[in-house]
C-alpha cells in the first residue's frame, strides 16, 4: 500500500535554552531533522514525506538541506497554532492508504518499530508504539499522593500509524485541549488503538539533556 508519512517539527523549543528550534540543532555531524527525514526515506523510499515546520522557520531549513547536501523529496506545509492543526494542514496533501505521524525530534526510531507500526494496520485501524514504564510512580501532587500500578501504563511514542479514511475523518473534529497525540484524536471517533513495542533509544527531545542522551547513543 502506498504510505504517507507525516514528520511533524512545528515547535520552537523554548524548553531547549536555544535560539535555534530543537528540531534544527547539532546531533552528531548533522541536524535533527535530517536524521529523522534520512530515516523514513530508508525505511521506504516510494513513501511520501511531508514535513511541518513554523512558516518562520522554512527558509532556515532550505538552507540547512543545501548546506548538508540533503535531497530526499519532501513537502513542506507550514505548522499551525497547535499540533493538531498542523496535521490538519498535512492531511489535506496526503495521497496514501496508510498515513504514519511521528515527532520530527525523535530521530532515533529503529526500522523494527516503523514496520512494527505500519504492519499492525494489516489488523487495525490504529496503531501506536509503547514502552513500559521503568520507574514506579504516583498519582496526585506534592501535597498527596498514591502509588499507582506502573504495569497499567505506558510511555507513548510515535511513529503512530493510521488508515487514511480513518484518520482524515477524525481530524474533522474540532481541536480539544485533551488531543495531545493523533491517537487521542482518533480514539474520540470510537477508534482504539493496537498498541506495540518501541524502541528505547526513541527518545523525544525535549531538553538539553535528552539531546545529550542522543549524541551518547549515537
Amino acid at each position: 500500500m502506498k504510505k504517507s508519512i507525516i514528520i511533524t517539527a512545528g515547535g520552537i523549543g523554548k524548553r531547549m535554552e536555544s535560539e535555534v528550534p530543537k528540531q534544527f540543532l547539532l546531533l552528531g555531524s548533522k541536524p535533527v531533522l535530517i536524521h529523522t527525514l534520512e530515516q523514513f526515506f530508508d525505511y521506504d523510499p516510494t513513501a511520501q514525506l511531508i514535513i511541518t515546520l513554523p512558516k518562520d522557520w522554512i527558509n532556515y531549513w532550505k538552507e540547512l538541506l543545501t548546506k548538508y547536501d540533503t535531497q530526499i523529496p519532501h513537502t513542506l506545509v507550514d505548522g499551525g497554532n497547535e499540533r493538531f492543526h498542523s496535521i490538519q494542514n498535512a492531511l489535506t496533501i496526503c495521497t496514501g492508504d496508510q498515513i504514519a505521524i511521528h515527532d520530527g525530534v525523535r530521530p532515533l526510531v529503529s526500522m523494527a518499530t516503523i514496520d512494527n507500526c505500519f504492519s499492525g494496520l494489516a489488523i487495525a485501524k490504529a496503531v501506536v508504539p509503547v514502552r513500559p514504564l521503568k520507574d514506579s510512580i504516583r498519582m496526585g501532587s506534592l501535597e498527596g499522593s498514591a502509588s499507582v500500578d506502573r504495569s497499567q501504563f505506558f510511555l507513548v511514542h510515535t511513529p503512530q500509524c493510521f488508515d487514511a479514511e480513518t484518520l482524515k475523518e477524525a481530524y474533522l473534529q474540532g481541536f480539544q485541549p485533551f488531543f495531545t497525540d493523533d491517537a487521542s484524536v482518533v480514539e474520540a471517533i470510537g477508534v482504539s488503538p493496537l498498541l506495540v513495542l518501541s524502541n528505547e533509544e526513541n527518545i523525544k527531545i525535549t531538553s538539553p539533556t535528552d539531546l545529550k542522551i542522543l549524541n551518547a547513543l549515537l
